[in-house]
């Protein structure tokens, strides 16, 4: 199915049901809840990506998070690692606000998008290689919708990164062989009818966070990077 517009193709996400382990996770955990939202209605459904339609810049991570895009409905929302991501794009001229935690709180990305191979929410934060493939059309779909203005994609993460290429190099960008290897501040640029910057940073987890394996600082050179090279 063809789509002509990314508010299109994000309704469409939103009612998928392909991957039927998926489906049983997220609609579990938005009726079984966790005890400090005990009160609130969880989304339970595929998340789309968030951001405008005219974005120079992508942000590329893994999957939503059990409570947090799981719950609210929106990528990086209502949980630790939004939070860490957010505040860098905010310091660095990427979000209209430091903060995001539900749907309507104001916040705007600035020529940027948020998005993710995986659109639910999987157990133990690990979607298989074949929940990764069959959501695969939805991420390739966006990028095809953003190319006319895309310039630059960070890559929060291993996973994500070996998602990405495959997508990358079928929407008819040239992907280096053998293909690069993912690591955090490793640059690739892309050649094909509009040139692309390629931009591997460690996903801002809980555990990457607090290992120190990502620090604000390290995120926000990464995002600095990425503004540059998106002509933001």
């Amino acid at each position: 199915m063809r789509f002509r517009s990314l508010p299109e193709l994000d309704t469409a996400v939103t009612g998928c049901r392909r991957c039927p382990r998926l489906v049983a996770w997220r609609e579990e955990v938005a009726r079984v809840k966790r005890a400090a939202f005990r009160d609130e209605d969880y989304w339970g459904r595929p998340v789309p990506g968030f951001g405008p339609p005219d974005a120079r810049l992508a942000i590329v991570g893994l999957a939503p998070a059990a409570h947090g895009g799981n719950r609210t409905g929106r990528m990086f929302t209502g949980d630790r690692s939004g939070e860490f991501l957010f505040a860098a794009m905010h310091a660095t001229g990427l979000a209209s606000q430091p903060t995001g935690d539900r749907p309507d709180d104001g916040l705007e990305l600035l020529g940027t998008r948020i998005t993710a191979p995986v659109r639910c929410a999987p157990p133990d934060n690990k979607p298989t290689p074949a929940e990764r493939d069959t959501c695969r059309p939805w991420l390739a779909t966006e990028l095809e919708l953003l190319m006319p203005t895309l310039r630059a994609v960070v890559v929060l993460g291993g996973f994500g990164w070996q998602a990405l290429l495959p997508v990358l190099a079928a929407a008819g960008w040239e992907v280096p062989r053998p293909r690069p290897v993912f690591g955090h501040g490793r640059e690739v640029d892309l050649s094909g009818d509009r040139p692309l910057r390629l931009i591997g940073c460690f996903h801002p987890s809980q555990r990457n966070t607090q290992t120190g394996l990502l620090t604000p600082v390290m995120l926000r050179e990464v995002l600095t990077t990425a503004r540059t090279a998106a002509g933001l």
